[in-house]
Order: C-alpha cells, then structure tokens, then sequence
C-alpha cells in the first residue's frame, strides 16, 4: 500500500471528518496542510491537483478525489479491515448514504457554509434567520436519533463522522442547549470517547473557534 496524501486544513469541518475516518482506519498517511488563510489553495501547483482549489484532496497512487463523503467512503471501501463504517449491505449503506447528503446539501452547504463564508469573506454581520435554520437543524438531527444511538442505525459510520465535524462547528455560531437537544449532547460524548477524536476532530475545531473569534462577527435581529 502507497502512502495516501492528504491535502487539508483542520479548521475545516470537511477536512475534519475525513480526519477521523483515517484515523478510524489507522490507515497511514502524508498530512499535507493548505493554508486556505494565505490562498496555499489558489496556486497553480495546487490547482494542477484540485482544479476547485478546495480542501480537502486525497491522492491515492494517481487517483485524486476532492469531496470529503467521496475520500471517506473510498477508503473505507478500500483499507477497511472490514465494513462496519461502511455496510456494503445495499440497505444498510444507503442509510449512510441518506445521512451523509443530509449533512452535505442542509447541514455544511445550506447552514455552515452559508454562514461561515461571509464571515471570512469580511462580511461579519449574520441575519438571524441563519441562526434560526442552525437550530432547526439540530432539531432534525434530534429526532434522528430518538431511534437509535447513531445517525444511521446501531452502529458508528462514516455518516457520523461527517456530521460530528460540522454539527461542533456550527456550535460556534448557535449553542447547544442540552437541554433541549439531548439526544445530540449523548451523541457527541459518545463519540468523543473514540481515542482519536480529540486528534482528529477536537484540535482543528478549537482552531477555528480562535478563528472566528478574532475575525468576530454579529447577528442581526
């Protein structure tokens, strides 16, 4: 097995979950860090690699893949000792599958990135209509799991990991109520027992929070 390159910043929640799949995997890898801060990710050596100029990048003896649910399904599908973070039963990876393009077209796209962009793009004055779509996020993503203990079923997946890198982030802007959202708070413990969290997930997360503290930002009511 070649060493996989992972091209990718952690204050990115994307970058993070790919992070803990990796982890996950204990599959080893080359940590090749693009610094979307100073624009690492708009020259042309990294655009030779990812046209997009996004993060995160896998490149994996000559295979290129530039979507986190994409890298984190494939190397579970490849370096998986077996397919428990990724069922090849058809049922049981399409839930996974219907978890994961939840959290990539409602929770990043439509409410963290939605927020999150014009922020660092100096446009610190967020309407309060996106807090208020964060908090009718994490009231779907409560009711998700009153059946079970993880987003797609019994077991931890990839589909969790995805979601626990963004849902922390948007922790930054709309804070959880535990009392309200109990089911996520157990959740998320849950899933900061894993030995790696704190590596994978935990450290890039309070990156960002510095981040977005210094750059600081207001809601406008």
């Amino acid at each position: 097995m070649g060493k996989l390159e992972l091209y990718a910043i952690d204050v990115s929640a994307p970058c993070r979950a790919v992070l803990l799949t990796l982890k996950a995997l204990n599959v080893p890898f080359e940590y090749k860090l693009v610094n979307l801060m100073t624009g690492e990710n708009r020259t042309p050596e990294y655009l030779a690699i990812n046209p997009h100029g996004t993060v995160p990048t896998l490149v994996d003896d000559g295979v290129v893949l530039t979507d986190s649910h994409a890298i984190i399904t494939y190397v579970v599908d490849k370096y998986g000792t077996d397919d428990s973070l990724y069922s090849k039963d058809l049922v049981l990876r399409a839930k996974v599958n219907q978890v994961l393009f939840f959290e990539a077209t409602v929770v990043f796209d439509r409410t963290l990135f939605s927020i999150a962009k014009p922020i660092f793009t100096n446009n610190t004055v967020v309407p309060a209509a996106k807090i208020d779509a964060v908090y009718k996020v994490y009231e779907q993503l409560e009711s998700f799991l009153q059946a079970h203990p993880y987003f797609a079923g019994e077991q931890l997946t990839v589909a969790d990991f995805s979601l626990v890198a963004t849902v922390t982030t948007l922790f930054t802007y709309a804070e959880l109520d535990m009392g309200k959202y109990p089911k996520i708070h157990e959740w998320i413990r849950r899933l900061e027992e894993l030995p790696y969290y704190a590596e994978a997930n935990g450290t890039g997360l309070k990156l960002y929070n510095d981040v977005v503290k210094a750059i600081g930002f207001k809601v406008l009511k």
